[in-house]
């Protein structure tokens, strides 16, 4: 069964491959995984462009694992030398958009399921759920649809690792800060330069160092990478705006960074949004300790990705190298998937 699995997991991703699915335009690749599961006597639901369904024997009785991955890309990447939407095999490799990040997990994800869909007397109920707008980190992806899943104890969130197990991964929060002076004539003692205003909240933010270090993402990190200020050579500039980008770790809240933020320097600040939260699960987890038996090795990732969405323990884990991602002549290896499949079931064999 699992080598069938295989076989149709990969004739999946290049139909994936094959069909245009940037972020928000994901209808299409929707309906060719409503289809595929369909087609295997599984009963789905569907919202937007997201897709999900559950093991044939479920029972709320029971706790709930979820696996999720995404199924929009990014647009091609311009050094690309091969056609992103025609999926080849060369050397062992399939190569497209899409196909690393991260259609290689969600496909993998998608075998696992469908291998202990139909078995009875488990111990967790299977969510799978293929969701859109990731790479935009979008509102009508798995923020709309994780409140209509049902209680879920735990997740696995399919993004390329090597098969590795991220325990821990960043949240993020984007401020719009602005420094408000006075306007006045370059050549006089006028005005109230913001420019001078912003640099003094810049430097604290490029200073200060937050107390608590996280043992898995180290300390914390702020960025100013945006700032815009003036509108002519003689006048002094009445307004600074700046943007900072905040990668969070687990030992904070995001409201808890903001409040220090705010009260440390003299801009106004207003948060695009709080919500891509840091991720954290215990070593001691009963899906950790499995990983591990089967020899992933745990780590800290600095980047976002759906996890933070996810509000229960979970781990980011899946064929593929992130750094393949949203490169030219982005490919992964058909062997990933192979293995991927194999150990995502040998591991969650050993909690069901």
């Amino acid at each position: 069964m699992i080598e069938k699995l295989k076989k149709e997991a990969i004739e999946l991703l290049k139909d994936l491959i094959k069909t245009e699915s940037f972020s928000k335009q994901e209808h299409n690749t929707a309906e060719i995984l409503n289809t595929f599961l369909v087609e295997r006597g599984i009963k789905t639901i569907r919202l937007k462009n997201n897709v999900w369904a559950y093991n044939k024997h479920f029972d709320a009785a029971k706790p709930t694992i979820l696996l999720n991955s995404h199924h929009d890309t990014v647009k091609p990447n311009p050094g690309y030398t091969v056609d992103p939407f025609e999926p080849t095999v060369k050397d062992g490799k399939l190569f497209g958009l899409g196909s690393n990040d991260a259609g290689g997990c969600l496909v993998s994800l998608i075998a696992t399921f469908i291998y202990f869909h139909d078995k009875e007397n488990l111990k967790y109920n299977f969510c799978i759920a293929a969701t859109a707008e990731e790479e935009i980190s979008g509102t009508d992806g798995l923020e709309l649809v994780y409140p209509e899943l049902g209680p879920i104890d735990f997740a696995i969130v399919g993004e390329p690792t090597l098969m590795d197990i991220a325990v821990a991964e960043k949240g993020l929060m984007v401020l719009d800060c602005v420094a408000r002076g006075k306007s006045g004539h370059a050549a006089r003692e006028e005005g109230e330069n913001a420019i001078y205003k912003a640099i003094k909240d810049i430097q604290w933010i490029t200073n200060y160092k937050f107390e608590k270090v996280s043992p898995h993402l180290g300390p914390m990190k702020m960025s100013v990478t945006i700032i815009n200020a003036g509108y002519q050579h003689n006048v002094v500039p009445e307004t600074c705006t700046f943007t900072i980008d905040v990668r969070i770790t687990e030992m904070y809240k995001n409201e808890e960074v903001l409040k220090i933020i705010e009260e440390n320097i003299e801009s106004a600040v207003t948060p695009r949004s709080v919500r891509l939260r840091p991720s954290f699960i215990d070593n001691e987890h009963p899906l950790v300790k499995a990983a591990i038996k089967f020899e992933a090795s745990t780590y800290g990732s600095p980047t976002t990705s759906d996890q933070a969405l996810v509000p229960v323990p979970s781990v980011k884990m899946g064929p593929g190298h992130s750094g393949r991602s949203h490169t030219a002549n982005e490919f992964i290896w058909i062997i990933e998937i192979e293995e991927g499949i194999e150990k995502y079931i040998k591991i969650l064999s050993e909690l069901v």
